[in-house]
């Protein structure tokens, strides 16, 4: 449960039950049109114990993520899209492709900077703004002392893409 690593999801059906519970797990959704969203245990009388209802009212907040949790209808992928609960939809058949681009695209950069930048995102939750500051310059602390920060810098002067080595 604890990470460092971003996870993205690739959702071209149907994401019910644990299968929207795995979704929320992730960092990033990608979705086709034909993609539909569902915690629907409370019509079959069980109860959500993969993380969903609790990742759900993080994400969507407490009068969407209630709804959502408590009458287990389906949502579309333009709608979770509307919500902020999905990055992106596409077209149905191209939905792993666009997950491996917007992967792509978070590996280009620095692993250490990207990890860092991730877990300072996710503390907003857990942390004042005092707090975050000072988390913000910790983690920069971190960050300067990688050969990657030294990299950045470089390949930019150069005019070449960077080389990370992820220390």
């Amino acid at each position: 449960r604890t990470r460092t690593k971003p996870l993205l999801a690739a959702v071209d059906e149907l994401a019910f039950a644990g299968g929207l519970e795995i979704a929320l797990a992730c960092d990033c959704i990608v979705a086709s049109t034909n993609a539909q969203f569902a915690l629907s245990e409370v019509k079959r009388a069980l109860v959500a114990t993969g993380g969903g209802p609790f990742r759900m009212m993080r994400q969507l907040g407490p009068k969407i993520g209630l709804e959502l949790v408590m009458t287990g209808e389906p949502i579309t992928a333009a709608r979770a899209f509307e919500l902020g609960l999905v990055n992106r939809v596409v077209a149905p058949g191209t939905v792993l492709d666009e997950a491996l681009a917007l992967a792509a695209a978070i590996n280009a950069n620095a692993p250490i900077s990207v990890r860092e930048s991730r877990a300072l995102a996710l503390s907003v939750f857990d942390h004042t703004d005092d707090e975050l500051w000072q988390l913000s310059k910790d983690a920069m602390a971190r960050n300067v002392l990688t050969e990657d920060f030294q990299e950045g810098p470089k390949a930019f002067v150069e005019k070449r893409a960077p080389v990370w080595k992820g220390r």
